[in-house]
């Protein structure tokens, strides 16, 4: 039987503070949230080691080192108005609405969307929006946005997202042709001028959308 409590702690200073992350806002996120209820149970006990782990649908949740990485460079404040493109088991989307964003999240498989709606609405996370769609076209609705994470790869960034972006605004997603060959590029938005960032090696399910990734 997973203690849910010690394990969330050795995670959080073992996998996530081992590696550099200190965010407080990150670290608070990652030692509160139960991360056994975003899998299946039969996998509960797997849920804080390192790793990632299926979730069906052949996509996955991601490792908790990444999931930490990727909210502590995002810079999230409270109040601040993030897109996430791939909602999967809704952990990524959690970490954001504890750290005090209003999370918009898409994702294209029916049957993780229906999951993770349910999932949000058990544990009253009332702060995050969920939309079932094609995530590479963004939500324009509700553009634009502080702060945009897509948590798939492809072969490049869609315009879409780019446009959706706030200006001092901060994205991150993974950029490559194959799953072996990804980089996490930070893109930043200011005054209309967009640059890019190579944050480092990242291995994530593909990107699917209408341009045919």
């Amino acid at each position: 039987m997973v203690d849910p409590v010690r394990s969330r702690e050795r995670m959080v200073r073992e996998q996530i503070e081992a590696r550099g992350v200190s965010d407080p806002a990150v670290l608070s996120a990652m030692r509160s949230l139960h991360r056994h209820l975003f899998v299946e149970e039969a996998l509960a006990y797997k849920a804080y080691s390192d790793g990632p782990l299926p979730i069906g649908e052949g996509q996955t949740i991601s490792q908790p080192y990444i999931v930490a990485l990727m909210s502590e460079l995002l810079e999230v404040e409270e109040g601040m108005k993030v897109l996430e493109i791939g909602t999967g088991s809704g952990f990524q989307a959690a970490v954001l609405a504890h750290m005090g964003a209003e999370v918009y999240t898409v994702e294209r498989i029916k049957k993780l969307f229906f999951v993770a709606r349910k999932r949000f609405m058990d544990m009253r996370m009332f702060s995050v929006k969920l939309k079932l769609d094609d995530g590479t076209m963004g939500w324009a609705d509700e553009a634009p946005f502080d702060r945009i994470i897509v948590t798939a790869g492809g072969p490049e960034v869609p315009e879409p997202l780019v446009d959706q972006l706030a200006d001092n605004g901060r994205m991150l997603i993974p950029v490559g042709t194959s799953k072996r060959n990804q980089t996490l590029i930070l893109i930043e938005k200011k005054d209309g001028e967009v640059t890019r960032t190579d944050k480092g090696a990242v291995a994530f399910v593909d990107l699917v959308g209408n341009h045919g990734w």
